[in-house]
């Protein structure tokens, strides 16, 4: 939608010179934002009509000032034609430009996205996660390497970024970074974020990513039923490394905690809830939110199981736990030792809480949700598998209900 341009001539009285005359000014406004300059012309207070903003009478001073008045009218709706036939938006900073002759001044892609990511970065803590900075720093730099890629550049100017541009750096993500489709998208999401900024700012007039179709797709995330479970706490491994390792990803599996959260937890994180037994309190590093999880049987007994270990002691956490990498490494050979079939990593313990631990046994997936300290439940619904021993349960309590409802009608 083009913006709309309104122009006004009026005088400041306040401004009034030796001979008693005051100043006419030209003021342009265009969606609410405006400019104004004078028009080097000058008027006796008294002959000045604000209701047709030019001079009364019909006297030659008269006809030669409101003749230069319609002149700056037309220059005005002249330099907005320009602008349109330009295809640049038009805006009052740019109409301002335009109408006085300066060149428009570029506006690179680069220094934009980098403001924008300073700006997540000073509120971090605050609005953002540091996962979310860390994901447009990436997208930065993939978006610079992209640049260098296609166009042997280093910027561009964001006039310059089109449907074929956004198209050309979908590919290089799938095929240049290979990147798989959800990865991509994101990356892309990201990047769409720097032009809605650009557009909201007026600096383009057209969205490039008008046309662009990519959906998430939806990924099957792995978990262990209950026998599964059931095999890895029943293990006794040779290696206490192994045990230790077994231990804290079962204390995942029945509180729903990411690798990091728990990580950083110690006993100061627990605490008496509302029912009046144990809680975690804690807050998920990725997301910055709130995450309460009532402490079940196993995981206490977990707890009280390393409540005196030397090393966590000293470390005043909860868990000694070594970097995820190796995490996962021993995860995998746990799951060989117990004929588990499934590449076994720490993160399917918080698919293995929301799915085999909750959701199958009747816990909401509201609370689920909370529990795992979602701020949207469609990421929860993407952890949370409904087994079809939950449908059978759910169909048969419906079924039972009905079958009443039906023996009450026969009675009545």
């Amino acid at each position: 939608m083009n913006a709309t341009v309104l122009i006004l001539f009026y005088i400041k009285r306040t401004k009034v010179n030796k001979e008693g005359l005051v100043p006419i000014y030209a003021r342009v406004t265009i969606d609410s934002k405006r400019f104004e300059f004078s028009t080097n012309k000058f008027v006796s207070p008294d002959k000045w009509s604000t209701q047709t903003s030019k001079i009364r009478g019909n006297n030659e001073e008269a006809r030669l000032i409101n003749k230069h008045l319609d002149l700056l009218k037309f220059q005005i709706i002249e330099a907005e034609n320009k602008l349109l036939h330009k295809d640049i938006p038009v805006t009052s900073e740019n109409l301002k430009e335009e109408l006085f002759g300066k060149s428009l001044s570029k506006r690179m892609l680069i220094p934009i996205f980098q403001e924008h990511n300073d700006k997540v970065e000073a509120l971090v803590g605050k609005d953002f996660a540091p996962g979310t900075l860390e994901r447009y720093k990436t997208s930065l730099k993939h978006t610079q390497e992209f640049l260098n890629w296609k166009y042997k550049v280093s910027d561009i100017d964001i006039t310059k970024i089109d449907h074929v541009f956004i198209m050309d750096y979908d590919f290089w993500l799938r095929s240049e970074r290979k990147c798989a489709n959800n990865t991509a998208v994101k990356y892309i999401k990201n990047f769409k974020k720097i032009i809605r900024l650009c557009m909201a700012n007026g600096w383009l007039s057209k969205d490039p990513f008008l046309g662009y179709k990519a959906k998430l797709k939806v990924v099957e995330r792995p978990y262990l039923t209950k026998e599964e479970i059931q095999a890895i706490y029943e293990k006794e491994f040779a290696s206490d490394r192994l045990n230790q390792v077994r231990d804290i990803f079962l204390f995942s599996c029945y509180t729903g905690l990411a690798y990091v959260d728990v990580k950083q937890l110690s006993k100061s994180n627990i605490n008496i809830g509302i029912d009046g037994d144990q809680w975690i309190f804690t807050r998920r590093q990725k997301t910055d939110t709130s995450t309460r999880v009532p402490l079940l049987p196993l995981a206490q007994e977990l707890v009280l199981k390393y409540e005196n270990h030397p090393q966590c002691v000293n470390s005043d956490v909860m868990f000694h736990i070594l970097s995820n990498q190796k995490m996962n490494s021993y995860l995998k050979e746990i799951a060989g030792i117990c004929g588990i079939n499934k590449d076994l990593t720490f993160h399917i313990a918080r698919h293995t809480f929301a799915t085999t631990v909750t959701l199958s046994n009747g816990v909401s997936i509201e609370s689920v949700s909370k529990m795992l300290g979602h701020t949207n439940i469609k990421t929860t619904q993407h952890y949370a598998k409904i087994l079809d021993k939950k449908v059978s349960d759910d169909m048969s309590v419906l079924r039972n209900l009905l079958q009443k409802e039906d023996e009450l009608k026969k009675q009545g």
